[in-house]
């Protein structure tokens, strides 16, 4: 597919973000590394493409655009602010692919728009923006919601650190589910025998002790009840049309009371999107959803997905992540954020077909 037809349409994307009151920005294509570093640790590595500059020290290509245009933003932007952009950016292939890299993985261009506002019709407004201007390509729109797994995380009957640490992979599927599988069973006895041998490595003595003692109450820590790998199970396998997902979402909260403000903020964005012409039947709600996406929402995450074509990327994937904009604010300030990018090269290949 000839660049220039993708940039025809992600320029007609971009124009559609500025009706919609966005201003344009351009990030810079090369990132300083530290931050995404300090935000997703050493896995980003496997992920981004690194360098080292003489003067810049480590240095990323720009992996998406969210990051830097929220430190754009935080730096000293007024609210409420829309923002849009149009670039490429660049992922390796994910570890463990057997298949050889497409063109469309590891370099491609994302037209984006990031909204930042205390509005409670944000994310129905955003969705209903992506909704629209992707209606002619009869995409399949899913949403989940960060806050309603969060939410499940924090309801288990867990000591803090287990419940940590869950949370902190709860974008890692296979990471999480093996930490799950550890906690619902008994702990294996560790032993750490006194010894007059030197300390040795990077961390300090202090710092040693004190992971220690964290395994030590670990080994101690009662193994998680059956019954709520149970409810987490029965959560993650909710996949259905809005309304009858929040049927069933009702259902589990009559065992999970813990869940009930989670539910009533999804079925109340249902009543949003309804209003803004977008019908709830028409959009598949999956509780898992938002367990597969990128690290930094903790809210709303939809994508429209191309059907029938195996192996495609979503077209369009977004979500709010207003837990990131306090990471990356001064002084832990925080602003209320959602946003979403669209691959106009998947829209040409849609339009060619």
């Amino acid at each position: 597919m000839p660049k220039r037809d993708k940039q025809a349409i992600g320029q007609r994307f971009l124009a559609a973000f500025r009706e919609a009151g966005a201003a344009e920005v351009a990030p810079d294509i090369l990132l300083p590394a530290d931050t995404l570093l300090d935000l997703y640790g050493e896995d980003i590595r496997a992920r981004a493409y690194t360098s080292t500059d003489p003067l810049r020290g480590e240095v990323m290509l720009r992996p998406d655009f969210t990051v830097p245009v929220v430190q754009m933003h935080m730096a000293g932007g007024a609210e409420p602010a829309r923002y849009c952009y149009l670039g490429e950016v660049f992922r390796k292939q994910d570890p463990g692919e057997e298949r050889p890299a497409n063109p469309r993985d590891n370099e491609y261009l994302q037209a984006g728009f990031e909204l930042f506002a205390h509005d409670p019709q944000a994310d129905a407004e955003v969705f209903a923006l992506f909704h629209r201007l992707l209606a002619p390509y009869r995409l399949r729109a899913v949403t989940g919601d960060m806050g309603l797994v969060m939410d499940a995380v924090r309801a288990l009957p867990l000591p803090d650190a287990r419940r940590d640490a869950l949370l902190h992979h709860v974008w890692r599927p296979g990471r999480f589910g093996r930490l799950l599988k550890r906690f619902s069973q008994p702990a294996a006895p560790r032993v750490f025998a006194d010894s007059a041998a030197p300390w040795a490595g990077l961390r300090s003595e202090d710092e040693m002790e004190r992971r220690m003692a964290r395994l030590m109450a670990d080994r101690d820590a009662a193994p998680l009840d059956p019954v709520w790998i149970a409810r987490l199970d029965r959560l993650f396998a909710i996949s259905a049309p809005m309304p009858d997902a929040l049927a069933q979402l009702s259902d589990l909260a009559r065992d999970w009371p813990a869940l009930t403000p989670a539910i009533g903020r999804v079925e109340e964005r249902a009543g949003m999107l309804a209003d803004r012409g977008v019908a709830p039947e028409t959009v598949l709600f999956d509780a898992s959803h938002g367990h597969r996406t990128m690290e930094y929402y903790d809210g709303l995450t939809f994508s429209f997905l191309a059907e029938g074509r195996a192996g495609w990327p979503p077209v369009a994937t977004g979500g709010r992540y207003d837990a990131l904009t306090a990471v990356l604010g001064r002084g832990g300030r925080a602003i209320p954020a959602v946003g979403g990018i669209i691959r106009p090269g998947l829209v040409a290949e849609l339009e060619a077909a």
